[in-house]
């Protein structure tokens, strides 16, 4: 396939209240992170293994908002934290670009650190299908972030995604994307869901 999971962004309003509350009722164990300079955001992450990983990732107040809506739309974002958008990495970015039928957003490069990286991000900060569509990203350097985190034991379970548009989504994402950790159903509004496997048991996001 072009695309593999990379990384499931968990939203929230305030990243250290959000952390708090999730390490409190979840025993979530969060590390690195840093700040997203050109989108304005700041972000925590748990490691899924050796190439995944959790993000969780707000708005920063310290830095100036971008001049436009920040990725995630996490500027319409507010409630407690909880799934948002789904990441995939691909080697050739301008490839699989090619091959989908629909705008999925601007190649912004960007980095952090040693980090540089390449991502699709629309420039009214929502992914197609009402967020539901994964956002493409090409690491170029620097390695993955999942490399750099401590083993803690959690792993990705289950990805479940609900739209009315199930049937486009499944369709959209059959020539690009095979795990068998991913389900779509037919739901009247939009909602993503993540089930992570921990050392005392099973977390629903």
């Amino acid at each position: 396939m072009m695309m593999v999971l990379d990384h499931v962004a968990i939203a929230a309003e305030d990243l250290a209240s959000a952390e708090a509350e999730l390490t409190a009722a979840h025993g979530l164990t969060f590390q690195g992170g840093g700040q997203h300079m050109d989108m304005g955001t700041h972000n925590r992450l748990i490691g899924l293994g050796p190439s995944e990983y959790l993000e969780l990732i707000t708005p920063c107040p310290d830095i100036p908002a971008p001049s436009q809506p920040r990725w995630f739309d996490l500027d319409r974002f507010s409630g407690a934290p909880r799934a948002r958008s789904w990441v995939c990495a691909v080697t050739d970015l301008d490839a699989v670009l090619a091959q989908i039928p629909f705008p999925v957003g601007k190649v912004w490069n960007l980095g952090r650190g040693d980090l540089r990286w390449r991502m699709t991000i629309p420039e009214d900060g929502i992914l197609p299908f009402d967020g539901l569509f994964p956002a493409l990203i090409e690491w170029q350097s620097g390695g993955h972030p999942a490399t750099r985190l401590n083993e803690v034991g959690v792993r990705l379970e289950a990805l479940a995604l609900e739209t009315p548009q199930a049937e486009a989504l499944r369709a959209a994402l059959a020539p690009l994307f095979a795990d068998t950790r991913l389900s779509i159903a037919k739901a009247d509004a939009p909602k993503i869901a993540v089930t992570l496997a921990t050392e005392t048991g099973t977390v629903v996001l």
